[in-house]
């Protein structure tokens, strides 16, 4: 499996080997070896399945006891997937970095503890499923507005497509009001 840093060096993007043949493909998608060493020593204990209709955005969201790491791929249709750092003494507190999953190019993004994250779909169904490194809490559960001007995350909003999201997430709190780790 290949690797790559993206700008904020924490968030990794994992690019298997895939293997066609004439009955599909085959590809290891997560070796924890392999995971510890590239991105620190975490255990995932849980996974989620979203799933999403075009259009639809869920986050900023991120949790201040207990901070999820998350390991994210979409295994059907196309998202837009974002990470803000909120960690106040990094060098890149308050910049994001964006990754395009799909199950056509198979990529993981590997979201550490101390980021907000979200994401957009871009096809007409999607679903992704993300491990993460520590258990959801509720009471703890934090979101920031995704469309924050001091972050300024840069959204392939579709115009033809109408804006499905939640009630909570359009009224989160701004970066500036956040709560950070």
């Amino acid at each position: 499996m290949e690797f790559e840093r993206l700008r904020i060096p924490d968030l990794i993007l994992f690019k298997p080997k895939v293997f066609h043949d004439s009955r599909g493909f085959f590809m290891e998608t997560f070796i924890e070896q392999e995971f510890r060493e590239i991105c620190g020593d975490y255990s995932l204990v849980q996974t989620n399945v979203s799933a999403s209709k075009q259009g639809t955005l869920r986050g900023l969201h991120y949790q201040v006891v207990f901070p999820q790491g998350k390991l994210v791929s979409a295994v059907v249709g196309k998202v837009f997937d974002v990470a803000v750092d909120i960690r106040r003494d990094s060098p890149t507190f308050g910049q994001w970095c964006s990754a395009i999953l799909s199950d056509e190019n198979k990529n993981t993004f590997w979201v550490p503890p101390g980021f907000a994250h979200g994401f957009y779909a871009l096809s007409e169904w999607s679903k992704i499923e993300y491990q993460c490194a520590s258990y959801y809490s509720k009471i703890n559960e934090r979101g920031i507005l995704w469309n924050d001007i001091t972050v300024g995350i840069e959204w392939p909003i579709a115009s033809d497509i109408p804006l499905l999201i939640s009630e909570k997430d359009k009224n989160a709190t701004t970066f500036l009001e956040a709560e950070y780790l």
